[in-house]
């Protein structure tokens, strides 16, 4: 039996065309000629010459903004040209993304970092295993404290990977995961973040990720969501001191990330009041939020891809700034009007309905017109891809979602 032996690290996720200027809308029939007809224009340079003889509302003044100026604008509070569009990276392939759509019609979000967390007194074992037929890793930490071991085994018709066994399965396990987080010693990897910034050029920008949140942390990567909630009830003391020490780490992200010029951070927490509820998402998430709000200049935004409405009052009073992967109605309870309405300075990167990538083409141009007429117009909307779609739907949703974005104009 063969396995690799490495150091325990944290491991970051990478999860981590010329304007068209027509007010009339296009049938989805036609997109594919206007795109081609965009491509010729860019090739000819003439594209920005277009739109400083008027070609766009706005007349000789108005000029083209890159991908990353405009989704830096809805960051910034400023002015970008058009609601941006945005997938995260690796959502669809971006060269066969931009070959249909044009490149200056969707932009990137790169899952990045500005820190690393190293374990000198851990280390990770590695080894392959096969799990009824599906290849897979057996992977054990090894802590001054003893080992925890969890195995992954991936599906290979999605391409994803799933979790068969959990780190923490019971309430000793605790005493290594104690171990294995006291033993934590963040560093600076501005590197990360640079190198991520200069390949994006003026396609996108970094996504700056924060580690999760204690309570998001704890049922995500360590436990079973249900054993999980047992022992923090049956053993509060340990499981809490855990928690704590996440808090600690966040803190010292923070500190870095403060010396950094980043446009803004993110915290991966995947929330959905079904599962944290008011009262631990106020005890266990909004603190660090509020740290975060405190600590840096730049907006604070959180990966918030559930329903949300029971923390709607907590949210307001967190300091969060932007939703990362506001997943609104059919698949979930809050839409950007409900944004609009009672957060006035939250940007929101909507993430498009997963669920509606399996309509029509009609369907879809319908929603994203439903996205964009309450929300639009406010400078704050960035229309995303930033979960997981039905392989190939993109080569239909895309071109109606562009669509959609011309035809709505300037915010």
């Amino acid at each position: 039996m063969h396995f690799r032996r490495q150091r325990a690290g944290d491991s970051h996720r990478r999860e981590n065309g010329c304007l068209f200027h027509h007010r009339q809308r296009l049938p989805a029939i036609s997109l594919r000629s206007h795109y081609r007809q965009l491509r010729a224009n860019r090739r000819k340079g003439n594209c920005r010459q277009h739109l400083q003889e008027g070609g766009q509302e706005g007349g000789p003044e108005h000029t083209v903004m890159t991908n990353r100026e405009r989704i830096l604008a809805v960051v910034r509070g400023g002015e970008p040209d058009r609601v941006p569009f945005a997938q995260y990276d690796g959502q669809a392939p971006i060269e066969d993304a931009w070959s249909l759509v044009g490149r200056d019609n969707i932009g990137l979000l790169r899952w990045s970092c500005v820190h690393s967390i190293q374990h000198p007194h851990c280390g990770i074992e590695t080894i392959p295993i096969v799990r009824e037929g599906y290849p897979g890793e057996r992977r054990i930490l090894h802590t001054p404290a003893g080992d925890l071991v969890e195995e992954w085994v991936r599906e290979p018709a999605l391409g994803t990977a799933f979790r068969r066994e959990r780190f923490v399965k019971e309430p000793k396990d605790y005493t290594a995961l104690r171990a294995y987080l006291e033993d934590a010693i963040v560093a600076p990897n501005v590197e990360c973040f640079l190198r991520d910034r200069d390949q994006l050029g003026d396609d996108g920008i970094p996504h700056v990720n924060l580690p999760r949140t204690p309570f998001q942390q704890m049922w995500i990567e360590w436990a079973d969501l249900d054993d999980f909630c047992e022992h923090l009830i049956e053993s509060p003391g340990i499981v809490e001191e855990c928690m704590a020490l996440m808090a600690g780490i966040i803190r010292q992200v923070l500190e870095i990330a403060r010396t950094v010029d980043v446009p803004y951070v993110v915290f991966g927490d995947n929330i959905t009041a079904p599962i944290i509820g008011e009262r631990y998402f106020r005890q266990w998430a909004v603190p660090s939020y509020r740290v975060a709000a405190e600590m840096l200049d730049v907006p604070v935004f959180v990966h918030m891809d559930g329903d949300l409405k029971p923390l709607w009052d907590a949210i307001s009073e967190s300091g969060v700034r932007g939703i990362d992967s506001l997943s609104p109605p059919p698949d979930n309870d809050t839409s950007p009007a409900d944004v609009i309405r009672m957060w006035p300075e939250m940007r929101m990167y909507v993430n498009f309905p997963s669920s509606m990538h399996l309509g029509t083409p009609e369907a879809v141009r319908r929603t994203a017109d439903e996205i964009l007429a309450p929300a639009g117009h406010s400078g704050r909307l960035v229309i995303g891809i930033t979960e997981n779609m039905p392989p190939g739907a993109w080569r239909k949703s895309y071109p109606q979602i562009v669509a959609a974005i011309h035809d709505f104009g300037k915010p």
